[in-house]
């Protein structure tokens, strides 16, 4: 399984957007049908909500590709 680290620079981002922002769609409408679709889980739990609030500690899986989320320092370095 391969693992990707976000770091989060506000209090959360949509799961739409952190799939696109992750590399693993092209677009935050694609990241929606993924969602859609079923095949995206946080915490280990299906996700059908396209715009889920995801928080730093969370972890979003699609297929064997699984996002980490993690606090950023806020400060843009």
């Amino acid at each position: 399984m391969q693992t990707l680290t976000f770091e989060l620079i506000s209090e959360f981002i949509e799961v739409n957007q952190l799939l696109k922002l992750s590399g693993l769609c092209d677009s935050g409408g694609a990241g929606k049908n993924l969602v859609a679709s079923g095949a995206v889980s946080v915490d280990g739990k299906k996700e059908l909500r396209k715009t889920a609030k995801i928080r730093a500690g969370q972890t979003v899986s699609i297929g064997d590709v699984r996002i980490s989320v993690t606090a950023g320092n806020g400060d843009g370095a």
